[in-house]
């Protein structure tokens, strides 16, 4: 994925990111999301927070949007399934609005847009990969297969592994990242648990989790 970001978009104004919990207020839920995309070919799975509360199997928290995560050259096959929405690529502080199949392969995230009542529904990330190798965008040299990352619901909600979400957590640790971290860990297999210590110490070094693992 390029890091150079494409020309055009909409810078967002203060006033339009404070604007963004609202507009995010109806998206959808891991289950609705799964059953728009029952069938599909691409090893997707619901990422970040949701993820979390997938795994640990009840809702701990509330979730001000529903992030999914996709391999990059699978995303035409999600785009298909929601005719009569819109995609607008993100990145940057701006947003590029119903977007050309260039503009995604740019940047990371892509929301999906209810025109008719202009709020989001969905976030899909495209994610690096080779085949059905998943790529670490934080470091490249963290390959895994799909196979491996993807876990799923007793109803069959695919999710992802909750180590590597703890390891994009661990970035910014904000409060809710924190308190994420201090109740998944306790369910956390010893195996879990020392893999997300060996990531945490390659792509965050003396990073204050290790210590709690």
């Amino acid at each position: 994925m390029s890091e150079q970001l494409p020309s055009g978009g909409v810078e967002l104004s203060p006033e339009e990111i404070g604007a963004l919990d609202a507009r995010w207020s109806s998206c959808w839920t891991p289950g609705e999301v799964a059953r728009r995309l029952a069938g599909i070919s691409a090893p997707w799975y619901v990422a970040a927070g949701w993820a979390l509360d997938l795994f640990r199997g009840t809702r701990t928290r509330a979730h001000g949007d529903i992030e999914i995560a996709v391999p990059a050259a699978s995303f035409p096959e999600v785009r298909q399934r929601f005719p009569g929405y819109v995609f607008d690529a993100v990145g940057g502080g701006r947003i590029w609005a119903d977007v050309t199949p260039e503009v995604p392969a740019a940047v990371h995230q892509t929301w999906l847009r209810d025109p008719a009542t202009g709020n989001y529904l969905l976030d899909v990330f495209r994610e690096p990969h080779e085949g059905d190798t998943w790529i670490c965008r934080r470091d490249e040299s963290i390959r895994l297969p799909y196979r491996d990352i993807v876990h799923r619901t007793r109803d069959g909600i695919p999710y992802l592994a909750p180590e590597l979400v703890l390891l994009f957590k661990a970035k910014h640790t904000r409060r809710k990242d924190q308190t994420d971290f201090e109740t998944t860990v306790p369910r956390l297999t010893p195996a879990q648990r020392g893999t997300l210590a060996a990531l945490l110490a390659r792509v965050h070094p003396g990073h204050p989790w290790i210590a709690g693992l």
